[in-house]
């Protein structure tokens, strides 16, 4: 008997340190690959812009690390930390938004064809979303060009395609529009993970209290034990 309650017994540190396997900090660590190489590729390296945004993807995946391996001991950390991630992220998101406003591009909507192809195909690396874009480029570049000046666009002209994706043959875009609809999809998806997460996390702190009230409940039941 006393063994089963020692195999029962609470814990006084709990399983602790899983981050990997949320689906949130995977798809934070997915969100920082794209901003690193979004930001090389379409900010300018002298822009205080291209730091403060590989930083605050930094900060959502690092925090979302450090919080998952504190709960060990500290739940009101763990939960402070998450939110610090949800905040980054937040940051992050508006960054994106700005450049797409401050050049006249578009944030396309959830239903958007080629966001809703994006959707499907479940990007987990930074090489699949890569692919995404190429695809969309490949698959409606012919839509923007006439068959009229097909000629015009040979291998050996020096003419810079972009490709329509839209419902109207006429609306373009650049890869650099592709890449940051696509990281904002991968954060709307990746914030309402991190909102549920502080939820449940808010449900546990109140419910079962951090780690002081854990200490005193194996405590209390050491003693009981001592004394069956």
């Amino acid at each position: 008997m006393a063994g089963n309650q020692i195999a029962g017994a609470e814990k006084l540190i709990p399983p602790h340190g899983g981050y990997r396997n949320l689906k949130g900090f995977q798809i934070a660590q997915l969100i920082y690959d794209v901003t690193v190489r979004f930001s090389n590729r379409y900010i300018d390296r002298k822009s205080r812009t291209r730091d403060q945004m590989v930083q605050a993807a930094r900060s959502g995946k690092q925090n979302i690390c450090e919080g998952s391996v504190a709960s060990g001991t500290s739940r009101k950390m763990e939960l402070k930390l998450t939110n610090i991630a949800r905040a980054s992220l937040e940051e992050l998101r508006l960054d994106y938004q700005d450049f797409l406003r401050e050049r006249g591009l578009d944030e396309w909507p959830p239903n958007h064809p080629a966001l809703v192809r994006f959707k499907a195909k479940r990007c987990a690396t930074l090489e699949e979303v890569r692919e995404w874009v190429e695809n969309e480029r490949r698959g409606n570049i012919a839509a923007q060009i006439p068959r009229t000046n097909m000629d015009t666009h040979r291998r050996g002209d020096r003419v810079k395609l972009s490709v329509a994706v839209g419902a109207s043959p006429r609306r373009s875009v650049s890869s650099a529009e592709l890449a940051a609809n696509a990281a904002l999809s991968l954060l709307n998806v990746c914030c309402y993970l991190i909102d549920r997460q502080i939820v449940s996390l808010e449900k546990t702190f109140v419910e079962e209290g951090g780690f002081t009230e854990r200490l005193y409940r194996v405590r209390r039941e050491r003693r009981s034990r001592g004394q069956a």
